[in-house]
């Protein structure tokens, strides 16, 4: 498996980097909403709650220091009144503290800079247009998803609304703001609306290069371009990368809106800005938000994504978001929030091999997005120190001697810089040709790269038989590309794919949710972006192949958009719940799902969640297990919040009940976390669910349980009989542990399935011992 992880995501190492300075740094201020509603009442029409806020600011920060004021005011950035109530600010220190006097105050949680995190994508996951949950019926719908990204490239074909005779939905409030080198005309039934956010940005990184970047909706990155497309593209017939993965390109929702918000650039997304941006989309009526774009780990009450994003649930729209790039070590897992559906990457059966045969007969398959002559000749290969400095192992700028490597193949090691840019560096010393190696660490996961000569890009295992051979007397190599291929196993999980468990709050429920394609995904690309992304590559393409959880995410936002059409009555988690209990565990060859970055067998739910999405069984899954707004409220409160961290997530409107005992355990969630203590031999304990019927009206369910090594499962009652559609039912699930810890893990693995006679409705159980 072998592909290119999305090319901001390397950009954007860091997982979050704080913005601040000596003197003063952006701020998100979270306010108690009654309060700021209450100041508004009262001020009537002479100013706002946030402008008489920064006044107050300006006044007790100088009450503090004897009554002088400080040189520089407080410098609001955005107010945000909708998926969260507070405002955000460039504040001193000083400032900063003087809001403890403000009434209503709740919390203030530094700005910082977070990460960005297909003509085959529907056929794979089993949509055939006119078909099933692709009818006429059900395309025919105004939902409209919003992108939080680097924005949208609006005059490509795939954002064109030919053929869309629907009008924009009189709910719709958003528009399509002007900014350099957008117009609102670039907008139509497709793209319906478009805007950028970059104050906190520019507080940090300072204002905006409009040579290279712009200061509006337009997408200079290409990031933006292709998650929108890959979830709501218009058909285009004919699409491909040089010739490769070639077809019609669709997003998963072909009809959807789209509207872009750009709250990313060269350097990151200030969360200040992606908080202005969801909170102006919920405002705007979006359907569904699709957030690409990832931190770090930390509690909900210090996680910006997480309380916005449980804002924007509470006003009905579903949130999906990628589960990072930081695999395959485990607890890397971001957006874990049970509110927010959360992402994991995988293949599809879809390759661009190429095959490397060495002068000593060995062959090794690789994988190549070279787009040039078929095959070269048997050539000369090079590699260390015979090709030039001490660190010519890596291929980078300066360090390849044309004397030692005109007319060969050049070994080079991954790290250090792009595989298309060592390939520039061995073209432009006269290098024939390029394999590129991984070492043992980065295993057999690789990246098909567009590269400007012939190249491959090998596992660990061929690697280290070329590195063996290579010392032989004069060693030759030739690459034959043999294009694009299908009916590989299918789907594998990717090395990159951020794992659970979530730690912290969220050891209560298994992350991620689900997988989707993300891996080597064909969509949409601003004709001035390289599909390499880098400076010395003037290459112009349409569509790109790239890779990361910054794919699969739109994939589910856009099968999330449909089954919302098809079921304009269901809630962000009914949606949710039907994607995920409809999963897939086994792959194209009737095997257990297989996890490339792991020596396992296969797979585990912390890797995939609950499994593959399945959309044609997500749109028709008998039982969904529904939560409501304040059953997160009353999951924040089981896992012991205090007032001021629950009233942050909240707005400083909720106060846990007193009279009942609340366990994290019972969140009506559709899969099982269990946590039991493994020093204890007989360690217990209950989950409560709850299921509502949307299949048949009149259907019986029998619950079956693979029970995880270690733990006895007991299900009551074992038969649950609906009489009519909506019909809720509840359960509870006793899990016991049979004499202390299984084995040496720490982890075990099971599930419980509701069966009908047309459904199957599964959770997967995973059992942690502290």
């Amino acid at each position: 498996m072998m592909y290119r992880i999305s090319l901001l995501l390397v950009v954007f190492k860091a997982a979050a980097i704080s913005i601040a300075s000596e003197d003063t740094a952006t701020y998100v201020v979270h306010m108690d909403k009654a309060q700021t509603t209450a100041l508004d009442n009262m001020l009537g029409d002479s100013k706002k709650w946030y402008e008489s806020v920064m006044d107050s600011i300006t006044d007790f920060s100088a009450e503090e220091y004897g009554g002088e004021k400080e040189a520089s005011a407080p410098e609001l950035l955005y107010s945000y009144e909708t998926a969260i109530t507070g405002f955000a600010a460039r504040l001193s220190t000083k400032q900063l503290e003087s809001l403890n006097k403000v009434e209503g105050f709740l919390s203030a949680i530094p700005d910082e800079l977070l990460s960005l995190q297909t003509t085959y994508s529907p056929q794979f996951l089993g949509l055939k247009f006119g078909k099933g949950l692709l009818t006429s019926h059900n395309l025919a719908n105004d939902v409209i998803i919003g992108f939080v990204d680097s924005g949208i490239w609006p005059e490509h074909p795939s954002f064109k609304d030919g053929g869309m005779t629907r009008k924009v939905p009189p709910r719709w409030k958003g528009v399509c703001e002007e900014g350099t080198k957008f117009t609102a005309k670039k907008c139509n039934k497709k793209l319906i609306g478009a805007r950028a956010f970059f104050k906190g940005y520019e507080a940090a990184a300072g204002k905006i290069d409009e040579k290279s970047d712009f200061r509006s909706a337009r997408d200079s990155l290409g990031h933006g371009t292709h998650t929108a497309s890959t979830a709501a593209g218009h058909m285009i017939a004919g699409a491909s990368l040089f010739g490769m993965a070639s077809g019609v390109a669709a997003g998963m929702s072909c009809t959807a809106r789209i509207a872009a918000y750009k709250a990313c650039f060269a350097s990151g997304c200030a969360t200040s800005d992606v908080l202005a941006a969801i909170d102006q989309a919920v405002v705007d009526g979006v359907d569904v938000l699709s957030l690409s774009i990832g931190g770090s780990l930390r509690p909900y009450y210090a996680d910006l994504m997480a309380i916005a994003s449980l804002g924007a649930v509470q006003h009905g729209v579903f949130v999906a978001a990628a589960a990072g790039n930081s695999g395959p070590s485990s607890s890397t897992v971001v957006n874990s929030a049970p509110w927010m559906m959360t992402v994991a990457a995988s293949t599809t059966d879809r390759i661009f091999p190429a095959t490397v045969n060495l002068g000593n007969g060995e062959s090794f398959d690789g994988e190549s997005l070279y787009s040039g002559t078929s095959s070269t000749d048997q050539l000369s290969f090079v590699y260390s120190e015979s090709v030039g400095g001490g660190r010519a192992k890596y291929c980078i700028s300066g360090t390849l001697s044309p004397d030692l490597v005109k007319g060969k193949i050049v070994v080079c090691e991954r790290g250090m810089n792009k595989g298309v840019e060592k390939g520039q560096e061995v073209k432009m010393a006269g290098g024939a040709g390029m394999l590129l190696l991984n070492t043992e660490s980065q295993g057999e996961e690789v990246r098909a790269d567009p590269h400007v000569l012939p190249a491959a890009a090998l596992g660990a295992s061929a690697a280290k038989s070329i590195r063996n051979y290579i010392k032989s007397e004069n060693p030759t190599a030739s690459i034959v590309f043999k294009g694009t291929t299908l009916g590989k196993p299918a789907p594998v999980m990717a090395s990159f794919s951020s794992r659970g468990p979530a730690v912290l709050e969220t050891y209560n429920v298994i992350k991620p949710d689900v997988t989707a394609p993300g891996v080597n995904i064909l969509a949409a690309w601003p004709p001035t972006v390289s599909p390499s992304n880098t400076e010395t590559d003037n290459r112009s393409v349409l569509f790109n192949v790239i890779s990361g959880t910054s794919m699969s995410c739109p994939h589910v936002s856009g099968l999330a958009a449909i089954i919302k059409g098809a079921h304009q009555d269901w809630s962000p988690a009914a949606i949710k719940s039907a994607l995920m209990t409809t999963a897939y565990t086994l792959d194209n060859k009737n095997s257990p799902i297989a996890d490339i970055g792991s020596d396992a067998p296969s797979a585990t739910p912390f890797a995939y969640g609950s499994g593959h999405v399945d959309p044609e069984r997500a749109s028709n899954p008998g039982l969904v297990y529904d939560i409501s707004y304040e059953d997160y409220l009353y999951y924040l409160c089981s896992i012991q919040y205090s007032s001021s961290e629950l009233g942050t997530l909240t707005r400083g409107n909720f106060s846990c009940p007193t009279d009942t005992v609340l366990q994290a355990g019972d969140l009506n969630y559709p899969s099982f976390a269990v946590l039991l203590d493994g020093s204890s031999l007989n360690d217990s304990a209950t989950h409560k669910r709850s299921v509502t019927n949307v299949g048949y009206a009149t259907t019986t369910y029998v619950a079956q349980v693979h029970e995880p090594e270690g733990v006895s499962v007991i299900v009551e009652p074992k038969v649950l009989k609906f009489k009519q559609r909506g019909q809720k039912l509840s359960y509870k699930v006793n899990f016991v542990q049979l004499g202390g810890k299984s084995s040496s893990s720490d982890t075990s693995f099971g599930s419980l399935v509701w069966g009908a006679r047309k459904y199957k409705v599964r959770s997967p159980i995973a059992v942690t011992w502290l």
